[in-house]
């Protein structure tokens, strides 16, 4: 611990079991708020520090965990709206790397005189205008996108080991060696699959450790499906409250599960009339947000995926 100098001011640090002050730089190693002189003191002090340390711990994991996170996508690049949270309403372009909505993928391409470019000329990539490729090319691209240190290109390269897609064979440990690399380039989503894989023993022993570590480490950087994961585990621990925080920022960001379990919380009487109330409304703004009419043309006509 610190205590200030009356006199000047100065920060002085003091051994928080024998209350020597000075030179005190044995720390403890779990809250780091705690200071002693040397690691006898450490030891001899560790039964009267245990309840507040580990309640320190747990109190500033949770602060964090229930943050509110960052969107894990930004806006579509084109038409400037929230991308939404289902892979079925964006497109990653492997010749740009671009995350294009589905909308502005389907949208009509039109010259500066404001005429419909011909279906010959239009099947490009909406960013760059690269022309669409067959999946060996686009096996090319992706490579290209990996070598780049591209987070989204490497994760879906895990993906694609991981079901056997494209060429590759099935190969777990190749799909969490990439979604690892792409975790650590900030790549959220990344932190859910391998999470996933300790749960499915996909190349790896179960591990529900690892599992909700993992999960916790993708739903703090905004991945709703790693939150929504979560508020599971927490619902069948007999966690209510915690459930129900995980799901109400996972509905927060877009994944319409989470709003079904608040209504069964609330149905159950875990969760308040005014707990669904408010997740339905941070649902319909959430749907507000990423609503245009050209991403609903886009879905009523589900339109076959080309590569780019």
């Amino acid at each position: 611990m610190s205590m200030a100098n009356k006199d000047n001011n100065v920060s002085v640090s003091v051994c928080a079991n024998c209350g020597k002050e000075g030179d005190v730089n044995n720390i403890c190693n779990k809250c780091k708020q705690v200071k002693y002189c040397n690691a006898a003191c450490k030891k001899k002090h560790r039964h009267k520090h245990k309840k507040h340390c580990e309640r320190y711990v747990v109190e500033k994991h949770d602060e964090k965990l229930f943050k509110q996170p960052p969107p894990q996508y930004e806006d579509c690049p084109i038409c400037f709206l929230l991308l939404p949270t289902l892979s079925t309403g964006r497109r990653y372009q492997l010749c740009c790397g671009k995350m294009i909505c589905s909308g502005c993928s389907y949208a009509p391409v039109y010259d500066n005189q404001g005429n419909k470019v011909d279906d010959d000329k239009q099947n490009k990539c909406p960013f760059c205008r690269t022309p669409a490729c067959n999946t060996e090319e686009m096996m090319k691209r992706l490579q290209k996108r990996v070598d780049a240190e591209d987070p989204v290109g490497i994760h879906n390269l895990g993906i694609f080991y991981r079901d056997g897609k494209h060429g590759l064979p099935q190969d777990h440990a190749k799909a969490l060696e990439n979604w690892h690399r792409a975790a650590e380039l900030g790549h959220a989503a990344a932190y859910c699959n391998i999470g996933n894989a300790y749960y499915d023993e996909r190349g790896v022993r179960r591990d529900m450790k690892k599992t909700k570590h993992y999960y916790e480490l993708a739903a703090v950087g905004g991945d709703v499906f790693g939150r929504y994961n979560l508020g599971n585990n927490e619902a069948n621990a007999g966690n209510m409250n915690r459930a129900l925080k995980h799901y109400m920022i996972a509905v927060e960001g877009g994944y319409a599960g989470s709003l079904k379990s608040i209504k069964e919380l609330y149905s159950h009487g875990y969760a308040t009339k005014d707990d669904y109330t408010k997740a339905l409304q941070l649902y319909q703004e959430y749907l507000g947000e990423i609503k245009s009419d050209q991403r609903d043309k886009a879905a009523a006509a589900r339109e076959d995926y080309r590569y780019y």
